[in-house]
């Protein structure tokens, strides 16, 4: 996977990184993963996400 940073965020990547002794990778990972779980937690993100299931079933059934 690739991902495209400005200059200034991957700047800012890189110094938190290196405050924090971890590689860039190690970084982003966590903060993925920090998001997920709040999206997971989110009620309004379930609820879109119970939308788009019903749609996409929807579909399948006809």
């Amino acid at each position: 996977m690739t991902i495209r940073l400005s200059a200034d965020q991957a700047e800012a990547l890189e110094t938190v990184a290196g405050v924090e002794e971890r590689a860039v990778s190690d970084v982003i990972r966590a903060a993925i993963a920090e998001h997920i779980e709040n999206r997971r937690r989110d009620p309004d993100f379930q609820e879109g996400l119970k939308e788009r299931i019903e749609r996409a079933q929807q579909l399948l059934e006809r």
